[in-house]
């Protein structure tokens, strides 16, 4: 029988000693064959090509006071780093279920925890949206613990093709599931100046929202469609351009950070969903049930801290944080980008 030959596929060359694109950081994205090289690039602040360093693991394990047997939600599972931490305390007693909009990341961070031994046995990972977390009291009684990270993970930041970042070129799209709901670009098309400043102001404190929202309406009404980050990014700089000299370059950094995150929020329905899961938390929590949320800016620090209050006052939480936590300088120093994380929590009365 007559065999195939194989191509061999050679890997992306780069120009320099160091790779500087997400499809170069061939190293990076094989944790498993590179261990060495994504050790370096985590002791120097970095975060390797394709993975996600969790953030306040030992504060939030801390605070759960995980113990085997009890049955447990991730509700925003990304890479999986929070959720093989919770499943080390489960010592294979209990259950985890675990949730994710993400079905391009869900995909990989399933086949990665099975890989360290974590089945279907104790640990249930649904293709579902938290503000849904109710559909799960068909399958379990209530959660014991909670731990909902609010962050959007590296891989999608990292990755160009999702469109998540100012820094690298690719479609201007930002969707957490590409497969619903509409682009950030096709959104930009169906929205009007006083709209679009009034998102950058609610969804990011943006304090050049007038400058930005107005120079991009101008753009795509002369027929400049802005369908990639990096067409974001120069009407984002465009638009600045009467700051001083020697401030503009962090200027339109911190305007473009902050002009991505809106839209983000806006075509992820971000708000709306958080909303929805905190009022429909309590009712998925056992009595003692403890809740840990990660907060990365002041719109999502402002709902759950406002929720958390609300149902203490009613009596259906027993006790909630007075203030927030937040990483220590050490983890601050060795990760950027936990810097920005509140974590507050609550106890099911």
């Amino acid at each position: 029988m007559e065999q195939k030959e194989q191509t061999h596929k050679r890997r992306v060359r780069y120009k320099g000693t160091h790779p500087r694109t997400y499809q170069e950081k061939y190293k990076e994205l094989q944790p498993e064959k590179y261990g060495d090289t994504i050790e370096k690039v985590i002791r120097k602040g970095g975060t390797p090509a394709g993975m996600h360093i969790s953030i306040c693991v030992q504060e939030i394990l801390d605070f759960l006071q995980i113990q085997p047997g009890q049955t447990g939600l991730d509700a925003t599972l990304g890479y999986g780093g929070h959720s093989s931490k919770m499943l080390e305390q489960l010592q294979n007693q209990g259950h985890l279920y675990a949730l994710d909009v993400d079905p391009i990341e869900m995909k990989k961070t399933k086949e990665r925890l099975a890989g360290m031994g974590y089945g279907e046995d104790i640990l249930s990972i649904r293709h579902l949206n938290f503000a849904d977390v109710d559909q799960l009291l068909s399958e379990t009684d209530g959660f014991d613990f909670a731990l909902a990270d609010l962050g959007v993970s590296s891989m999608q930041i990292d990755n160009p093709e999702r469109g998540f970042t100012y820094k690298f070129e690719g479609p201007l799209d930002l969707r957490l599931n590409p497969e619903k709901g509409i682009s950030a670009a096709q959104r930009l098309l169906d929205i009007s100046q006083p709209e679009l400043e009034g998102m950058l102001i609610e969804n990011s404190d943006e304090p050049y929202a007038k400058e930005i929202s107005t120079v991009i309406l101008s753009e795509i009404r002369k027929g400049n469609a802005i369908t990639t980050t990096t067409q974001l990014q120069k009407a984002v700089e465009k638009a600045l351009v009467r700051v001083p000299a020697e401030k503009r370059k962090e200027t339109v950094k911190k305007s473009c950070a902050r002009t991505f995150q809106a839209l983000r929020i806006d075509v992820n329905n971000e708000f709306e969903v958080l909303e929805t899961f905190l009022e429909k938390l309590p009712n998925v929590m056992k009595k003692g049930g403890r809740i840990a949320i990660l907060t990365f800016h002041s719109g999502e620090d402002r709902l759950v801290k406002k929720s958390f209050q609300r149902f203490y006052r009613e009596g259906i939480y027993s006790e909630i944080a007075k203030d927030v936590i937040r990483p220590s300088a050490e983890e601050c120093n060795r990760n950027s980008r936990a810097r920005s994380t509140k974590m507050r929590w609550a106890i099911r009365g």
